[in-house]
């Protein structure tokens, strides 16, 4: 008998208003078209009145040609006012890492690229400074350097636009990028596809120096946090976050050193989970099924 675990799946991810028999609704439409569901997960919002699920299904044997499964769905889900997505398991995204100077988060994500930990392509680097080119070449990765500064940076941003079209990337990844993205790029791009990793347990010290700040502070956590990226600064939907305890005996080169830890492993989860079609954003918050 044929082994169905690397089978290609679908994924559904619906959210909307909640109402009675949306998860029976949902499972006939798979059922009736031959489809084996092999996972589902629902929450619902209850002081909203909101719902969120998550359903995959293996295709083998399924009556709909992929092309015209999220409109027939849509045509029975057309009366919710609903959010639908449908992701196939092996469609192989495209990711787009954007650094600075700090090489910590963007090693962490290549060995687990190389390691085949993440399902996806990486084919270029992009950065304000050069100082990480020798890792791109190590790892066989286009690296894209493009200063920013107050002269340039409307120019940059559209010469960073072309490359993510001419990449065709899928999702871009800010492992330490210190630049504050344009909302030129947000709105284009989506920020639904722009993870950021931020120093902090957000809300808790946005924008720069936030472990000078901790230890100002006098705080007994320091934290990490995966985030959208939307317009306003470090406030987008949170994937991910981590915290680790510290002591008065702690300085700030400590803070950083626990904090540099806590960032490679919140990123890494907040991808993977965004990879794996797990995250439903609605409002400014986030249901993750993992």
């Amino acid at each position: 008998m044929e082994s169905t675990a690397n089978l290609p799946t679908a994924t559904l991810l619906v959210s909307c208003p909640d109402q009675r028999g949306l998860v029976a609704k949902i499972a006939n439409f798979i059922y009736a078209n031959g489809g084996n569901i092999i996972s589902a997960d629902h929450h619902t919002d209850v002081a909203a009145n909101f719902f969120l699920t998550r359903v995959e299904w293996q295709l083998a044997n399924f009556n709909l040609p992929r092309e015209i499964i999220q409109a027939a769905f849509g045509a029975i889900a057309q009366d919710w006012s609903a959010d639908i997505s449908l992701h196939f398991s092996d469609d192989i995204p495209r990711l787009a890492i954007w650094v600075s100077k700090q090489d910590h988060c963007l090693l962490d994500l290549l060995w687990r690229w190389r390691s085949q930990e993440f399902r996806a392509e990486i084919p270029v680097i992009i950065s304000n400074h050069p100082d990480l080119q020798s890792i791109a070449d190590q790892f066989g990765i286009d690296f894209h350097y493009l200063p920013i500064n107050a002269e340039n940076k409307a120019a940059q941003q559209d010469r960073q636009l072309e490359l993510l079209l001419e990449y065709k990337i899928d999702l871009v990844i800010l492992a330490k990028y210190m630049q504050i993205l344009g909302a030129k790029i947000v709105d284009k791009f989506d920020s639904r596809r722009i993870i950021n990793i931020h120093h902090s347990f957000l809300p808790a010290f946005v924008g720069a120096q936030p472990y000078h700040k901790a230890y100002e502070r006098g705080v007994k956590i320091i934290g990490a946090t995966g985030h959208y990226v939307t317009a306003d600064l470090d406030a987008g939907p949170i994937i991910e976050q981590d915290v680790v305890r510290i002591t008065h005996r702690h300085g700030i080169p400590d803070l950083i050193r626990k904090g540099k830890d806590l960032e490679r492993m919140v990123l890494a989860r907040a991808v993977r989970l965004h990879l794996q079609n797990r995250v439903l954003v609605y409002g400014n918050k986030t249901v993750i099924f993992d």
